[in-house]
């Protein structure tokens, strides 16, 4: 399939028009793709080898740009990355310790040193960085974001990355006194807060001058709420962290870019705001928060996007007919256009290679439209 058949494809969806097909891409843990290596060989790409609908690039968002300090070898890996924590990688954990962040007072907020975003070691330097390096697996040396970007964008719409105000102020924190500084320290809170909304800004605008028309998209990635709601108040994320989101989306629209939220949790109080600053498309809708795309559809109508909300539970399971359940109920919001088809997260190592295949298969089965409802509903009961 054609990188333009694909992009007409994802524009549809966002703009709650039926395409061709429903859009199909994911995001995979390392673990999983080590076992689709094993299953598929060496050298398999999922992008490719499922000739999926996009991808996402992250660049180099450390505030210091510099490879990890090595603190410790052995089982137990410790390491310090730019944004100076300290991090905990051990082989019997899947996802990494915070043991320490950079900053310890609210005092240290005013000092904290931030490279300027435009750096063009972000985006054309290949090494270490924090985000794209530490998850389930510890990375190093990767390539450049300008490398990855040029090894996909003639056959795939690519996505730049770029993160909100609170997915980047708790690594530099920690999560629980970002959320106690709110409350306790507003001031020089909401001072840091600017200071980094500035930046993100600025890197948006980077990515979109030092991509030269390669980008489709942009990722803002944001996890502002769990599983009952909002880690704080809807007021102040307006106050706080809107502003710089609305300026990150008329940035990428001015581009003609499409822009999609990442926010994990139940976040549903502020969809209305999204739809008021321009927002296309939230991801990933995860289902353990109880949200059911297929609902929540039909409650925002065309007003706003959706892309994942396949419980990765399921796709966890292996059991084909909970797969098959799964994925013919959701295909429900895709009617009109307006939904992606993804895991509600991203494809964990629990996954085997071959649920994911079968997720794929079924959206490419089901998913052309004009969408048959008289044979997914007929299909739906027979695999309860």
């Amino acid at each position: 399939m054609s990188k333009a058949e694909k992009l007409e494809r994802i524009q549809a969806a966002l703009s709650h028009r039926e395409g061709d097909r429903v859009p199909v891409s994911d995001v995979f843990w390392t673990g999983f793709m080590k076992k689709a290596r094993e299953a598929w060989g060496p050298d398999t790409d999922m992008y490719r080898k499922f000739d999926l609908d996009y991808i996402t690039m992250t660049p180099n968002m450390d505030p210091i740009i510099k490879d990890f300090e090595v603190l410790e070898i052995g089982d137990d890996l410790r390491i310090k990355t730019g944004f100076g924590a300290e991090i905990l990688r051990r082989a019997d954990l899947p996802m990494p310790h915070y043991e320490s962040y950079a900053i310890k007072t609210p005092e240290d907020m005013a000092s904290f040193v931030i490279e300027p975003a435009d750096d063009p070691r972000r985006l054309f330097k290949a090494g270490d960085d924090q985000i794209n390096c530490v998850g389930d697996a510890l990375a190093r040396n990767i390539p450049s974001w300008n490398d990855r970007v040029d090894a996909y964008c003639e056959d795939f719409p690519v996505f730049g990355s770029v993160c909100e105000n609170f997915e980047y102020v708790w690594r530099c924190i920690g999560t629980e006194n970002a959320l106690l500084w709110m409350v306790l320290e507003p001031e020089a809170f909401e001072t840091f807060i600017r200071r980094i909304g500035e930046f993100n800004v600025e890197l948006a605008k980077a990515q979109i001058e030092a991509s030269n028309g390669r980008l489709s998209g942009m990722y803002i990635w944001g996890d502002i709420a769990y599983r009952n709601g909002m880690l704080f108040s809807p007021e102040i994320w307006r106050r706080m962290f809107k502003p710089t989101i609305a300026q990150i989306i008329e940035e990428c629209k001015k581009a003609g870019l499409m822009v999609v939220y990442h926010g994990d949790g139940d976040a549903t109080v502020i969809f209305e705001d999204f739809i008021e600053i321009g927002l296309q498309g939230y991801h990933p809708l995860e289902v353990k928060a109880n949200l059911d795309v297929v609902d929540i559809k039909e409650r925002f109508g065309n007003r706003l996007a959706f892309v994942g909300n396949i419980d990765v539970r399921v796709l966890e399971s292996g059991d084909r007919t909970a797969i098959k359940r799964e994925v013919l109920h959701k295909l429900h919001a895709a009617r009109g256009g307006g939904w992606i088809c993804q895991s509600d997260h991203s494809v964990s190592s629990s996954v085997a290679p071959e649920s994911f295949a079968y997720m794929v298969e079924l959206i490419r089965e089901y998913g052309r439209f004009p969408l048959d409802f008289n044979l997914i509903d007929k299909e739906l009961e027979g695999s309860k």
